[in-house]
């Protein structure tokens, strides 16, 4: 989960500043496109404050109006490129929080701030570093959020070979001794290249161990081809670098596609793992039916909670007026699992444990 994820659900969860007001919508960029979306967020306004004058009848709607109208009439709100956005809003503040994927267009009216897809969206999304590194030059890039973007590196960094070595790199078949002669025939060509190859991975290895800024200590992943990758397992000493996931291509002429699919894999295997330690959850004991864990979310019994999208079917049930929705019920379980200190996952059902629609593990 994003730490902006982790952030904001902490902030909503131990918010005792209730009611509140969600609404889910899915954001366009085409000027009539964003139009449809403020008409959409006026009418779940209006069906907004009639459920909530019914519900709360002691509170005042108005100030949610006026944070609404204030949204409406902001051109830099709807400036966006993100897929939707979660609207929460109380008496007293305004939570935006910009999603990468699409949602169900909905508004809830609740004790609680409806959390599911701020909690999906901040799953799978992993931050961590691409190292792509060729025999004698190097590039950073940070992910963060499926987002990539190029590390800005010091002057002094191995950028390349001749940045790296200078004075210590092999020159035309001579080395220079610690006396400052040169002395020639000692190397091949071939092992001068050598010593050329380990000395800069070693010094590239040196400034991500010593020099380079890492405080969240995120992972980084090689992208190089396969006998670099071999060279810079045998040298790296730093911790961040994580050989298990690997992209086994040049980096030389990388395209911003090629990292695309770089992401993309390593995002999908990092993925697999995570689904795969889930599972082996399954080992303790676990409820699976709805009337169990509700009680159970409550007393701060589950330590995880899986919740399958098979279960986030859209509308208010039969009778709109009774305002079920067995969304709210799975929200207000979720909130609970959370102020407990427990953890939250919404997933497609073929990635939740033993592929159960519901499942909560207990602590003990």
């Amino acid at each position: 989960m994003t730490e902006i994820g982790k952030k904001l659900l902490s902030q909503l969860t131990v918010a005792d500043a209730g009611p509140f007001v969600t609404i889910m919508l899915n954001t366009h960029v085409a000027h009539q496109e964003v139009e449809r979306d403020q008409i959409k967020l006026k009418n779940f306004a209006k069906e907004a404050k009639r459920r909530f004058e019914k519900k709360y009848a002691e509170h005042d709607w108005i100030a949610f109006q006026e944070k609404i109208d204030t949204l409406l009439s902001s051109k830099e709100f709807w400036r966006t490129n993100a897929a939707s956005v979660a609207i929460i809003l109380t008496a007293e503040e305004t939570y935006i929080h910009r999603l990468s994927i699409p949602v169900d267009d909905q508004y809830y009216v609740s004790d609680t701030p409806y959390i599911l897809a701020i909690i999906k969206n901040a799953q799978f999304n992993y931050a961590y570093y691409i190292l792509g590194l060729n025999r004698d030059s190097m590039k950073l890039y940070r992910i963060d959020n499926k987002q990539t973007s190029e590390v800005p590196l010091p002057e002094n960094a191995p950028k390349d070979l001749v940045t790296a070595l200078g004075d210590e790199l092999t020159n035309n078949g001579g080395s220079s001794g610690k006396d400052g002669l040169s002395y020639h025939g000692i190397n091949t060509k071939d092992e001068e290249i050598e010593i050329d190859w380990i000395n800069y991975y070693q010094a590239v290895d040196g400034f991500l161990k010593d020099s380079f800024v890492n405080e969240e200590g995120l992972p980084i992943y090689l992208y190089a081809l396969p006998e670099n990758q071999t060279m810079f397992k045998k040298v790296a000493k730093t911790p961040y670098y994580q050989s298990e996931i690997t992209i086994s291509a040049s980096p030389a002429q990388l395209t911003a596609k090629d990292l695309s699919t770089a992401v993309e894999k390593i995002n999908s295997e990092l993925m697999k793992k995570e689904t795969q330690s889930y599972t082996r959850l399954m080992n303790k004991k676990f409820l699976d039916q709805l009337v169990d864990l509700v009680p159970a979310a409550k007393e701060g019994k589950l330590s995880h909670l899986f919740i399958a999208t098979s279960n986030l079917a859209d509308g208010f049930g039969e009778n709109p007026e009774t305002e079920y929705d067995r969304r709210q019920v799975l929200n207000k379980l979720a909130v609970n699992v959370l102020e407990n200190s427990g953890q939250v996952f919404v997933l497609d059902q073929k990635d939740s444990p033993d592929e159960k629609s519901l499942l909560g593990i207990l602590r003990y």
